[in-house]
């Protein structure tokens, strides 16, 4: 293979080279290589160069290493390159870093022993696999048992597990989990509990099979098969198990560090009980055959409770406490035989001493005679054909005697303890098909090899030619079903090596004939061996150094075994005397049982031995060959091996396998620590690795063509797509691979040979590298843009402020400059004007002289200086002119000299120009020009002479003015002098004055200066002071402050405390009342779970028993509504001659089945009483202290609460004692028939159980109901007493006056007045002292409530008047409200999408309509009432009419008239609908019929006001109310309550339904509440719905059934709406690329994963959408509650959660970056949905966190410390094995990714160290929230809703 790949080993390529301690290591090449080349240069992973020389015969390449994204894939087979490093290292990555135990080798599993409890086998993993299918989630070993039992029942084919693996690799528990998977999901087929048999199973055989060897703490020595039966609807019915290989010489022999079975320990850790006492047991080290390993204890088990697990295990399965006790017995006795110490007697004899007391206590135990035993543990018989001796046996053979003995007893003990389990797992249903769980030995090879290891790899070789034979079978029919060409694998056939051991003269056959030999040897054996085989067969050889071994070539390894020994222990001998002395105990009837048939039996343990020996083999006897009895009794352990090995095989071919191979990682039992060579070891010997050779050798790689598309598309140009994805891959793969032989297209997939995908990987990820660095670049750019542009503005805004700043700075410091220089000028300018005024006079003397000094000097000086400058001038001038001369004339010379030279060159061109005509016309041209510039120059000379002329008369003119200034001033200076020469005397005189001021200035200052010191040191001393003052006035404040800031804190701190306590208290009564809602509720739910079990075994009895039915009795509906429907439906009649009649049908397993259900049960009302009792009690104190804080309103209700929560609680003990009661009576009824075979119908223990169970039904709803009835009399006794004071203080009329004042019409009080004059006295004595009669006291008050009727009349009259005005007012106003409602809808459609638009006009026009048709049926009823009162009015007049005529009109206090002729009629007021409905007891049938069990939801919804049915039924339920029908209340309250049960039971996975009944159910609750009578539910009713409250009854028993009965349809309607989103979470969130190409598709393996791919009928995020507002629109347009709608929604949101998490959880291929991505776009589209409809209130959003943190903890970084205290704070609501579990499976998607370091991993669980929460890894799908139902009141009035014609109740009269 790595020929072909040669231009794969390029430079920086990776590869695997052999190595010594770790097996395979990596490096990588440093240079590229050639073909030809014979080194390669490699560089190791610690730095270090190699040159790896290659084969120079095959030179074969090094094994190419795997690119990163493809390390650690849940399927080898998934790998690009497959070979024995990949595998190694795929497992090691998995095991140590990702602590992930399981991966798929194509159709193996392979389970590595982590030596540590791990959380993924509890019941919510178990339902997480369950259904799935077993690509899409993680391997595990629940989804090798989900696949094959999805194949048992979609093949309808038989299937098997197949275990193996070394000891201690977990076989067992492997196995075991497997069998606990199916008892979890499919259940049992009757109430048996044979799941739990099945189960329970497992400690036994463990306790009496398993050992603790160097290797495992609890190996199994034995191998076992377990079939486990399902019938027709694949429910467990029965099991059945086989053994093979019993490790019998444990027995008797341990190594160091070993022990014996585990039963032996846990006897003698158990000795102490009273039941053991006569066995004699002590301590294990006290016995022979249990301290031989030195080391009796396992670390962390206590053997004394694994004991009582094993016995409860044996009750279980039916074995009784004598049968326990037999076997215990059986045990010490073998324990008791290894003591029994042999002596020898001389070199040929031995002998047991007199007395031996542990003899003594085996024969008494087994019920043998000492003499008997002694003797022949010494002594053996030899029979010849004509003589029997009795030979006595040296010590030894003695001692080996002993041993087999006991050996042979427990292989005995074993095998009917096989047996009897497989008696009691029997099933007499028919078994339709089974799952067969193979446990059994891998392949061993050890230092020394013998027959034990020989039988073992023999049974390796078959299984693994069988998995051979499977995995090629496999392969061919894949590439057949693809169609694409079949080329023949070169496997390896293991035939010749089963050939080799199991043919005719094989090594078996040898050894049996070698047995049957009189003097046949081990050694003799090994010559024939050698002369036969040696040979002849390739795969067998001989040792150089030795005689008496030979060596086979397993499929696995060679392995050497030693000859001695193979004979003895396929003989398995055993002294037949010894086991004539046990058969013929008469005291021990287990004991003859165990070896009555010996002569049947198939055992091969029924020789006897001659010279003993310790044997490790045991067979299950073959009970379908047990007519063959003495032929069966000389099979050798080889023979009889191998034919149940063929048995075996047979039964797995017949089924279909599975694969779990379980590998041993270390042989240290270090936790996650993984050893290369001991796996790989292990690898090779169970077949992975063959496995992955032949997956090699054909196309390993498959991918869907849409897989192949989505994950290379980046390969692919835009011309390249096509419409046919087909050809697209076609088309492109014909591009990037040019040999054609690389691959395959299949019908559906594309096969790639080994390593192509890995090369398309390669092109992928620089594609994708390229494309990440074009995208960097531009993105970098635009960071460094915007980065740029941003530093930018906020310079800019920054310079902005700094100079606004400077400026103003700047400005104001100008401001107090300018003011300063002006307060500085106006005072210098005061200072200087006064100085210059003191200095002027005495200056202006001596300027006059200085200034007269001053000219002169200075005209002296010009004078000097003019003359000067004419010397100069002249002198200047000579010498310019000489050097201006010498200077001419060299110039002229030299000029001469040049223009000479210039002048002859010039002629010379002259000369040969002349003869040209153009020269002249240059020449002319040249000449004019040069006359034109001397002619500007000219004019040029001729301005700059008249400037300068001009400039020197100015010259001139200002010389002469300056000359005359001069002389001015001279004058001026002269005039001068002479005023200084008289101002000289006033000078002096002034100095003087001067002098003598200075002197009183001095003593002036001196004055001042003492003054200001003296001022400046009382200032001192006063700042001083001050400054102390405020320095303490300062403390003192901050004193203050100080206090009253920790006055404020402790007072801040004390309040904020208190709140907290008080918040904390508050939630932690809120979580308790959640906590009792939950639990309240999930009674209910296994109430009803109760009730309808209990419906199914009635009917099953009813169909049993096959009754004929020719007619039912219905008995009346007079129980409470708690009771099950049965009392509304038809009963079932009970009747001697049916039950006689179906004798036939009902077996005696229903008894046992009933018995256990109800000690199962009674089990469970004790212990749920005593919780609830204790609850109960916690409950009240806790409320006690509550009490005190809350309001008088909070106390009634909870104290209701109480009261109903203790009288469940009554309820409960009742029903406990009853069914205690009935539980004895069964007993003592199934006691006295127990030696019956089966309770048939028609027997005692039978008909006890029937009526006990009628009776029990009967009694439980007469308790419920008296239970009603003594509620109903308290609270109406608890008013009575409220109202005591009240009554006691009124007369005893007061019953008469409340009549009286009932009756408000005229008419009425006169018929009252008038039934009462015509009867006696009042039959109440001393009714009044003025009239006894209390005639006249009527009349007076009739008279008055005559007058009252009148005074309200006429207020009537006037109200009804401002009624009509307020009417019509309020018409306007809601003429006005419709018309902005109308714009306002108009405007809201106008902005929905076409769709809704018209659904939302439809949904309007249909309320508009329904409306309208209210009105108009409320304006027909106020038409007929008018009719009907004018009707009325007509007749009162008449009968007036004819009275007057008849002159016979009697005077009552209700009628009075003014004239005869004109009387004045007070009109009778005309009754209004008082909102109830009459209907007669016989259509109560009808009522329940069309109204709820007929009734259709979608049209009630649609057409008709949300509720209806409730309201119609609470109308009906106030008349009968109203009439005071006590009867006909119950009646009605029990036929609805049933009913709804009914109709809920018959379509409860109708999801509209149940939501219709559950918002009816509400409303009926609701009015029950809102028309109660109580006040706090009548706070918002109107006068005229107080007036319709319910009089007579007192409801609130109801009120919590019909609550009860809510709460169970709202449950009902969570598990159906979670059945309609189950299947859609996990496509739609997770495996559906909602943004498309953020994640692609990785490679897979042959456990292909769902496509995430949106094909059709795949479910999607829209359709998880669409299916929440399915859900939102039914329950609006139900009506119902919105509160309620909340709840449901957060339930709603709950289940999507926490499934996703789930599954997210055990999938490592979901676990990325870009799915996290995906995951919070999904979270979003659902937190969108919910801002929509307006439920963001509802908690809803809060049960997502949980995912949402997941999904982010996907994304974020994870290196760094900083990164794990980010995680660890942000993942709050994950918990610890949750966020590890998450790291552990975090799979990069692209080469760019980076996986979790195992480093970074430990950092966080060290962070999260000290979390307490949960250790349970999923979240538990099954959780409800606990339902509240807020109380609701309806606005609706009940006398205006209209019956529609369509609900067929015409019966029903409004009243």
């Amino acid at each position: 293979m790595n020929q072909e790949l040669d231009f794969m080993f390029v430079k920086y390529a990776r590869v695997w080279i052999p190595d010594v301690e770790e097996v395979w290591k990596s490096a990588e090449l440093t240079k590229d290589y050639r073909h030809g080349d014979g080194v390669l240069q490699l560089q190791l992973e610690d730095g270090k160069e190699l040159e790896y020389k290659l084969d120079p015969k095959t030179n074969n390449l090094p094994h190419l290493r795997n690119p990163d994204i493809l390390v650690g894939e849940n399927d080898l087979t998934a790998l690009s390159y497959l070979h024995e490093p990949a595998v190694l290292h795929n497992l090691k990555v998995r095991f140590t870093d990702s602590k992930l135990i399981y991966t798929y080798c194509g159709i193996v599993l392979v389970a590595i022993n982590p030596y540590e409890t791990l959380p993924i086998y509890g019941t919510d993993i178990i339902y997480a696999y369950s259904g799935q299918n077993m690509g899409d989630m993680d391997p595990h070993i629940f989804a090798v048992a989900e696949e094959a039992y999805k194949q048992m029942a979609r093949d309808e084919r038989n299937q098997s597990i197949i275990v193996s693996g070394e000891s201690g690799a977990g076989k067992t528990v492997s196995a075991k989990y497997a069998m606990r998977y199916f008892a979890t999901v499919s259940g049992s087929a009757s109430e048996a509990n044979v799941e739990e048999k099945v189960l329970a199973s497992n400690p036994i055989m463990e306790s009496i099979g398993n050992a603790k060897t160097t290797r495992n703490d609890n190996s199994s020595r034995f191998g076992k098969y377990i079939e486990i039966g399902f019938d027709k609807k694949y429910r467990i019915i029965g099991a059945n198990m086989r053994t093979y290989l019993l490790e019998k010489s444990r027995v008797v022999f341990q190594a160091d560090e070993e022990r014996n079975y585990h039963i032996f320990y846990q006897l003698c850790a158990s000795a102490h009980l009273p039941e053991f006492k006569a066995l004699k047991l002590g301590k294990a080290g006290e016995f022979h055959y249990t301290k031989q390993g030195k080391n009796p204890v396992i670390d962390g088990v206590d053997d004394a409770k694994e004991m009582s697990t094993t016995r409860n295990a044996f009750t279980l399965l039916g074995v009784n406490e004598s049968y326990q006790l037999g076997l215990f017995q059986i045990l010490a006795s073998i324990l008791h035989l290894g003591n029994v110490e042999v002596k020898d007697r001389d070199s040929d004899s031995s002998i047991i001493p007199p007395n031996n007391g542990h003899l003594s206590v085996f024969c008494e135990l087994m019920g043998v005679t000492y003499q008997d035993m002694s003797h022949w543990l010494c002594h053996k018989k030899l029979k010849t054909a004509t003589e029997t001796y009795i030979k006595p046996v040296p010590k030894l053979q003695a001692i080996n005697a002993r041993d087999a003995l006991a050996k042979h007893i427990y292989a005995k003990l074993f095998n009917w303890i096989v047996d009897h389990v497989n008696k009691a797992l029997h099933s007499t249903v028919k078994q339709h098909s089974f799952i067969g769980v193979l446990d059994i030995y891998g392949f061993e090879t050890f230092e020394i090899n013998s027959f034990e290891q020989f039988c073992i790899n023999y049974a390796n070789e078959k299984l693994q030619q069988q998995f051979n034979m499977h995995v090629f079978k496999l392969e061919q029919e894949e590439y057949m079903k693809e169609q694409i060409p079949w080329t023949l694998i070169d496997f390896y056939d293991n035939q010749p090596c089963i050939n080799l051991i199991e043919a005719k003269m094989g090594i078996l056959d040898l050894l049996d004939e070698e047995c049957k030999m009189p003097k046949g040897s081990d050694d003799s054996w090994a010559q024939k061996l050698y002369n036969t085989h040696l040979k002849t067969c390739a795969l067998f050889e001989k040792p150089r150094m030795s005689n008496k071994a030979f060596i086979i070539q397993h499929f696995a390894d060679k392995v050497e075994y030693q000859c001695d020994g193979f004979l003895e222990k396929n003989k398995d001998t055993v002294n037949e005397e010894q086991i004539h002395v046990l058969k013929a105990s008469k005291k021990f009837d287990l004991l003859v049982e165990l070896f009555r048939d010996e002569e049947k039996a198939t055992s091969p343990t029924g020789a006897a031995p001659a010279t003993g020996g310790r044997t490790r083999l045991s067979v299950k006897p073959d009970k379908n060959k047990a007519g063959q009895a003495s032929k069966e009794h000389k099979k050798t352990v080889g023979l009889q091996f191998r034919n149940s090995l063929q048995l075996l095989m047979e039964t797995l071919n017949a089924t279909t396998p599975h694969y779990v191979r379980c590998i041993k990682p270390n042989d240290y039992k270090y936790a996650f620590t993984f050893d290369p060579k001991r796996a790989v070891q292990q690898l090779r010997a169970c077949g992975v690795l063959e496995t992955i050779r032949i997956s090699a050798a054909g196309f390993p790689s498959r991918w869907t063509y849409q897989e192949f598309f989505s994950r290379y598309r980046v390969l692919m140009k835009q011309k390249d797509v096509l419409t046919d994805r087909k050809m697209t891959c076609k088309n492109v793969l014909e591009k990037l691979v040019q040999d054609p032989d690389k691959y395959q297209f299949g019908k559906t997939k594309i096969f790639f040979r080994a390593g192509q995908v890995a090369y398309l990987e390669k092109l992928r990820a620089d594609k994708l590298r390229a494309a990440c660095i074009r995208i960097q670049k531009t993105i970098r750019c635009w960071l460094a843009r915007k980065k740029y542009l941003r530093m930018k503005h906020a310079a800019t805004t920054i310079q902005r402020y700094v100079r606004g700043y400077q400026a103003r700075c700047l400005a104001k410091f100008l401001r107090r400059t300018r003011a300063a220089i002006i307060i500085q000028k106006y005072q210098r300018m005061y200072v200087q004007r006064t100085c210059y005024k003191r200095k002027q006079a005495a200056a202006l003397a001596m300027q006059c002289i200085l200034r007269a000094y001053m000219a002169r000097q200075l005209y002296k000086s010009l004078l000097r200086e003019h003359k000067a400058i004419i010397i100069q001038k002249m002198v200047r001038g000579w010498l310019a002119r000489q050097w201006f001369k010498r200077s001419l004339r060299a110039i002229v010379y030299l000029q001469c000299c040049i223009r000479r030279m210039r002048a002859k060159r010039e002629l010379k061109k002259l000369k040969i120009e002349a003869r040209s005509v153009e020269h002249f016309k240059k020449l002319n041209i040249g000449m004019e020009n040069k006359i034109m510039q001397l002619q500007r120059r000219i004019d040029e000379q001729n301005k700059e002479n008249r400037g300068l002329s001009e400039r020197l008369n100015s010259l001139e003119v200002s010389h002469a003015a300056e000359s005359e200034r001069l002389r001015v001033e001279l004058t001026r200076l002269r005039g001068a002098e002479e005023d200084a020469k008289n101002n000289a005397n006033k000078v002096t005189s002034l100095l003087e004055e001067v002098e003598r001021l200075r002197k009183d200035l001095q003593n002036t200052q001196k004055e001042k200066k003492a003054i200001e010191d003296w001022a400046r040191t009382y200032q001192d001393e006063m700042e001083q002071m001050i400054s102390e003052l405020k320095e303490q006035n300062h403390l003192l404040k901050n004193e203050k402050n100080d206090l009253n800031r920790l006055i404020q804190e402790q007072s801040q701190q004390w309040k904020e405390k208190m709140q907290r306590a008080l918040k904390e208290e508050t939630e932690q009564l809120e979580n308790d009342l959640n906590e009792e809602r939950s639990r309240y509720q999930n009674l209910l739910t296994e109430h009803l779970r109760l009730e309808e079990k209990y419906d199914d075994l009635k009917e099953e009895i009813t169909l049993a028993v096959n009754i004929p039915k020719p007619g039912h009795r219905r008995t009346d509906s007079t129980h409470s509504s708690n009771e099950s429907e049965c009392t509304y439906n038809s009963e079932f009649a009970e009747s001697e001659d049916g039950t006689r009649g179906g004798e036939d049908a009902i077996k005696g397993i229903l008894d046992m089945s009933l018995f256990l259900k109800l000690q199962k049960r009674v089990s469970e009302l004790e212990q749920e009483k005593q919780s609830l009792q204790n609850e109960l009690d916690r409950r009240e104190e806790q409320f006690q202290r509550a009490r005190a804080r809350d309001d008088e309103e909070h106390k009634k209700a909870r104290s209701a609460e109480l009261e109903y929560e203790s009288l469940k609680r009554q309820e409960l003990e009742s029903e406990n004692k009853k069914l205690k009661h009935d539980l004895n009576e069964m007993r003592q009824s199934l006691r006295g028939s127990a030696e019956a075979s089966s309770a048939a119908p028609g027997s005692p223990a039978y008909t006890v159980l029937l009526d006990q169970l009628n009776a029990s039904n009967e009694e439980l709803e007469v308790r419920k109901e008296e239970v009603l009835i003594l509620r109903s009399q308290l609270v109406s006794q608890k008013e009575a007493m409220q109202h005591k004071d009240e009554k006691e203080t009124m007369t005893e009329p007061l019953p008469y006056i409340e009549d009286v004042q009932k009756l408000t019409d005229a008419k009425e009080i006169s018929q009252a007045y008038m039934g009462l004059k015509d009867t006696n006295r009042s039959p109440f004595p001393d009714y009044h002292k003025l009239n006894e009669d209390g005639e006249l006291w009527l009349v007076y008050e009739g008279l008055k409530e005559t007058n009252r009727l009148l005074e309200s009349q006429l207020q009537a009259q006037r109200r009804s008047h401002e009624n009509e005005v307020e009417v019509l007012r309020g018409e306007l106003q809601s003429v006005k409200e419709e018309n902005n409602r109308q714009q306002q809808l108009l405007a809201q459609n106008l902005q929905l999408p076409p769709e809704a638009r018209i659904e939302a006009s439809l949904q309007h026009e249909i309320t508009r309509l329904t409306n309208e048709n209210l009105d108009l049926m409320e304006q027909l009823e106020k038409q007929d009432k008018t009719v009907r009162k004018l009707k009325k009015q007509l007749k009162v007049f008449a009968k007036k009419i004819n009275d007057l005529e008849g002159g016979q009109m009697d005077v009552s206090p209700g009628q009075t008239t003014d004239e005869p002729v004109h009387p004045v009629n007070i009109p009778r007021r005309e009754k209004d609908f008082q909102g109830m409905l009459e209907y007669k007891k016989e259509d109560e049938l009808k009522l329940v019929k069309n109204l709820i069990l007929e009734l259709k939801p979608r049209g009630v919804a649609v057409n008709l006001i949300p509720g209806l049915p409730a309201y119609i039924l609470f109308m009906c339920l106030r008349h009968a109310d109203y009439i005071n029908d006590d009867q006909k209340v119950r009646s009605l309250l029990t036929s609805v309550i049933n009913s709804i049960k009914k109709i809920l039971k018959k379509r409860g996975d109708d999801f509209e339904t149940v939501s219709f009944w559950l918002s009816n159910t509400c409303r009926f609750l609701h009015c029950l509440k809102q028309y109660s009578g109580d006040e706090q539910f009548m706070k918002h009713n109107t006068t005229k719905q107080n007036d319709h409250c319910l009089s007579n009854f007192d409801l609130a028993e109801y009120r919590q059934v019909l609550s009860d009965l809510a709460i169970q349809i709202y449950q009902q309607l969570i598990k159906c709406m979670e059945n309609i989103l189950q299947p859609m979470i996990v496509s739609g969130m997770l495996e559906h690329e909602t943004i498309q190409g953020v994640s692609g598709v990785k490679p897979t393996g042959l456990r292909k994963r769902t496509s995430s791919i949106a094909d059709e009928g795949t479910y999607t995020l829209d359709s998880i959408i669409r299916q929440l507002n399915s859900f939102h629109s039914i329950m609006c347009q139900h009506g119902t509650d919105p509160e309620l709608i909340k709840q449901v929604v957060k339930q709603q949101f709950y289940i999507i959660g926490a499934v996703t998490l789930n599954n997210l959880l055990l999938r490592k291929d979901m676990c990325s970056w870009s799915k996290g991505m995906q995951i919070r776009y999904n979270v979003s589209q659902l937190e969108e949905w919910l801002r929509d409809k307006n439920l963001m209130t509802c908690g809803a959003k809060e049960t997502l966190e949980p995912l949402i943190q997941a999904a982010q903890l996907l994304q974020v970084k994870k290196k760094t410390d900083e990164d794990a205290e980010a995680i660890c704070s942000m993942c709050n609501s994950l918990s610890t094995a949750q966020i590890v579990k998450v790291l552990n499976l975090y799979t990069p998607v692209n080469a760019f990714e980076e996986r979790v370091s195992v480093l970074f991993i430990r950092t966080i669980q060290t962070r999260l160290r000290d979390r307490k929460e949960s250790p349970q890894l999923l979240m538990d799908t099954k959780l409800i929230y606990p339902v509240t139902f807020p109380f609701n009141p309806s606005s609706l009035a009940l006398e205006t809703i209209q019956i529609p014609s369509s609900l067929n109740v015409g019966f029903l009269t409004r009243v």
